[in-house]
């Protein structure tokens, strides 16, 4: 009895403070709307990731500079900085801070314009390197970056080296 008690106070309380964070409205609409996860802006827009993909892939081939963000020279951070600004569309610009932006999403999900990070430094699974998803199909996933090697390039996730340096897919459209 006294749970019973208890959980009808609990319900009580809640549907109140529902009531006081929407206003005084009583509209049934209203609370449904404000109840309802809101999507974000970028939510989604294939068209929108084709051209970010498109515009990055006219950077493949530079080389790769520390800070850089121009066709005198990139990394990877300053490519997918570049290539979303292009679409007015203004992300963190290191890739600690983009590790953190957007919404964490499952591997099997990944699809065109979403960002995966990497963790390239032996013995280490902090996040250093980032890059933006180019196609996908199942079991496959293809992404330009900016390699300090080879500068920007467009690699496969079932590489060996990308493959176990893997740790997070994030979708920030």
């Amino acid at each position: 009895m006294q749970k019973l008690v208890l959980l009808l106070f609990f319900c009580l309380c809640l549907s109140s403070c529902k009531s006081t964070k929407q206003g005084k409205s009583t509209s049934k609409t209203r609370t449904t709307k404000t109840v309802t996860k809101p999507t974000t802006k970028h939510y989604s827009s294939s068209a929108e990731a084709d051209k970010i993909v498109k515009y990055a892939k006219q950077f493949e081939g530079v080389k790769y500079k520390y800070g850089g963000t121009t066709k005198k020279g990139m990394d990877c951070s300053g490519l997918v900085n570049t290539a979303y600004k292009s679409e007015n569309i203004l992300l963190p610009r290191t890739t600690g801070s983009l590790a953190t932006h957007g919404n964490w999403i499952d591997l099997k999900e990944v699809r065109k314009g979403d960002l995966v990070f990497f963790a390239t430094r032996k013995n280490s699974r902090s996040v250093n390197h980032v890059g933006i998803v180019t196609s996908t199909r199942t079991g496959y996933v293809e992404f330009i970056h900016a390699s300090t090697s080879k500068g920007v390039m467009i690699s496969s996730l079932s590489e060996r080296y990308w493959y176990f340096a893997f740790v997070q897919a994030r979708r920030v459209l």
